[in-house]
């Protein structure tokens, strides 16, 4: 699994490609960890490359999202509608912020 990272201003953009499932989220724990251990105030997941995500990898989203509350921001944004559907059916969608596009997810940092 391949992620990749940028920098963009003071936030740290993390764009999954591909899959993330119970093969490949470990590797995708292991970098949300990564930054978020790493003292990033705010982060924003792009699945924009993203065609699938299983329970797993909505449970690397969790705590991600958990271990950053409060003075830290974790945003999601460039989800296809299959991956949004996941987020709205497993109930995230309610409880996590979610943009429609990068743009807005960095204009709300």
């Amino acid at each position: 699994m391949e992620i990749r990272e940028e920098i963009i201003g003071d936030a740290t953009v993390l764009v999954p490609l591909a899959r993330v499932d119970s093969s490949t989220a470990k590797i995708f724990e292991a970098k949300v960890l990564a930054v978020v251990n790493g003292g990033a105030a705010k982060i924003v997941v792009d699945f924009s490359e993203l065609n699938y995500i299983s329970s797993a990898g909505l449970r690397v989203v969790l705590v991600g999202a958990k271990m950053t509350r409060g003075t830290r921001k974790f945003v999601l944004c460039g989800m296809k509608p299959n991956i949004r559907e996941i987020f709205d059916v497993s109930g995230f969608a309610k409880i996590l912020s979610i943009y429609p596009d990068r743009q807005a997810a960095l204009a709300a940092l």
